[in-house]
């Protein structure tokens, strides 16, 4: 797993890119989701992926207490 940090998921969403269409909190959850799934994956170092769950964990509840954007403009700000 290749991003290690809740900056890196900002800059990683904002560079995909998907405008309007897709929330941030949308995105976080499908990504948790799709990391829920690969512990389930025998020959993955399991660490990484949870180290993973709980930057996005922390992040919905950010995005749930101050708002998308705020989170936006609070994590753009330190990259």
């Amino acid at each position: 797993m290749a991003i290690k940090s809740t900056e890196e998921y900002i800059d990683f969403f904002v560079n995909l890119n998907m405008g309007e269409n897709v929330p941030l909190l949308s995105f976080v959850n499908n990504e948790r989701m799709v990391l829920k799934q690969k512990l389930e994956y025998k020959n993955l170092e399991k660490e990484p992926i949870e180290k993973g769950i709980k930057i996005l964990e922390d992040l919905v509840v950010e995005i749930n207490k101050i708002g998308e954007k705020a989170v936006l403009e609070k994590y753009q700000k330190q990259t």
